[in-house]
């Protein structure tokens, strides 16, 4: 059943919040001894709201049952964004995406098992590793891969509110073939976000269907005083797409995604993005660990985070809680990310990147100024066997990301759309559109979606 005719029947009575709700936390629980999709399922919460809801439907998402990734806040429920230095947090409020849910009637059922912080492509950076929904012996994509590993095996209504720094949305939702739309950066707030990037971090919604994305952004956008980024302008209602072109430079990659990706496509330009396929990379992850090593400063043991007895000097005190409770994954970032912004290396670096990083975003605006759509494969290969990636470096492992990081970095929507198989793996089909053109991406990613 699509939300949208279970939104209907909720409201017009023909089914049971209640039930509906029992049997989707029966079979997360289940679902969770196979593939680990959650850090947690809130089935106490999830009841209180469905009875309350079951009185008296209210909102425009009555009844909806939907999780949440780690990293994003909600109200007296563990949120550790997948560390462990995080454990047992529990935030006195809820963040600005989860109120709105919230508030228009949505069902809180759990936190979905990510990467620690977000620092991963593969889920794999973490203690409770999601399994593909399609072989349990291969990865869901990271950082929200247990957002896109539920969605896809649930058999009940739902959605999942995930986040993107560098293609945390798109990645998994093309390893486990479901819709994933990353909007416009502020167009979603982020107050309530436990940050990676500043700069990157923008809240998204995974779907089974790009269909069902709809009712879920159109709740969870718009403008809010608490968050210094968010944007005071409403998304374009302009939805056609006149004119599309493919990405010269994303194609050069596996013939068999290359082909099963242009096989649902007609009438397109091929265009050529050199700066984003030469700078993307360096320029995402020098300001991406930068980042990340000012926002994990403050879980040192003291204030924040788990701690150990104090005892020798503050150095010795800082350095053995943080070398205990953070996976190695996070010790490389902040100690990349701390070398970048060192003086001496501050300009020659960070301040180099983002001047790039403003050459890439013009690269693209030139691009919009002929096209509405800019298509590329999500993934540059298949979803990978975790023996696999145990054999790549962390080089090789960022490098995967680099069909994804170029509309990151510029902050545009870009959506990730169900595209077939190969063999039984799944492949994804990227869609980026101009600043706040949101529905042009949906409502092609409708139209290739139909095609398979």
């Amino acid at each position: 059943m699509i939300i949208q005719h279970y939104l209907k029947d909720v409201k017009e009575k023909n089914i049971s919040i209640t039930k509906t709700i029992k049997s989707i936390l029966r079979e997360a629980k289940t679902l969770n001894k196979k593939h680990n999709c959650f850090n947690i399922i809130t089935e106490d919460l999830a009841l209180e709201q469905a009875e309350e809801q079951e009185k008296s439907p209210s909102g425009r998402l009555a009844g909806l049952p939907i999780s949440i990734k780690d990293c994003i806040c909600v109200k007296n429920v563990e949120s550790r964004a997948g560390s462990k230095i995080l454990k047992d947090y529990e935030p006195t409020f809820n963040a600005t995406v989860i109120q709105k849910l919230v508030d228009e009637g949505a069902i809180i059922i759990g936190k979905t098992s990510q990467d620690e912080f977000g620092f991963g492509g593969f889920s794999t950076n973490t203690d409770n590793i999601p399994k593909n929904p399609f072989d349990e012996k291969v990865s869901c994509g990271g950082s929200s891969g247990g957002s896109a590993c539920f969605t896809q095996l649930t058999k009940n209504p739902h959605a999942s509110i995930s986040e993107s720094t560098g293609g945390s949305i798109a990645n998994p939702a093309s390893f486990c073939s479901v819709s994933g739309l990353t909007p416009t950066y502020g167009l979603v707030s982020r107050y309530g976000l436990i940050d990676y990037a500043n700069s990157l971090d923008k809240i998204g919604v995974m779907t089974k269907t790009t269909e069902e994305l709809f009712p879920i952004f159109n709740v969870i956008k718009g403008h809010d005083k608490k968050d210094s980024t968010s944007l005071n302008e409403k998304p374009s209602n302009d939805n056609k797409v006149k004119k599309i072109a493919i990405i010269k430079e994303a194609f050069e990659i596996n013939p068999e995604i290359k082909n099963q990706t242009l096989a649902n496509l007609e009438d397109y330009d091929v265009i050529s993005l050199p700066l984003n396929k030469k700078y993307s990379i360096p320029t995402y992850y020098i300001i991406a660990m930068a980042e990340a090593s000012t926002n994990l400063a403050k879980y040192c043991g003291l204030r924040y985070g788990q701690t150990l007895p104090l005892q020798g000097s503050f150095n010795d005190f800082f350095s053995e809680v943080r070398s205990k409770y953070f996976t190695k994954e996070a010790k490389r970032r902040i100690i990349l990310g701390t070398f970048t912004r060192m003086a001496g290396f501050r300009d020659a670096y960070y301040l180099k990147a983002m001047k790039t990083r403003t050459l890439l975003i013009n690269e693209y605006k030139k691009a919009f100024k002929k096209y509405d759509v800019l298509i590329s494969p999500t993934m540059p290969i298949l979803p990978p066997k975790f023996s696999e990636i145990d054999k790549l470096s962390p080089l090789e492992q960022y490098q995967m990301d680099t069909l994804t990081v170029g509309p990151n970095l510029s902050g545009l929507p870009h959506l990730s759309v169900p595209s077939g198989f190969i063999g039984k793996l799944p492949i994804g089909t990227m869609l980026t559109s101009n600043h706040l053109e949101e529905e042009k991406i949906i409502n092609f990613g409708e139209q290739i979606e139909q095609r398979n």
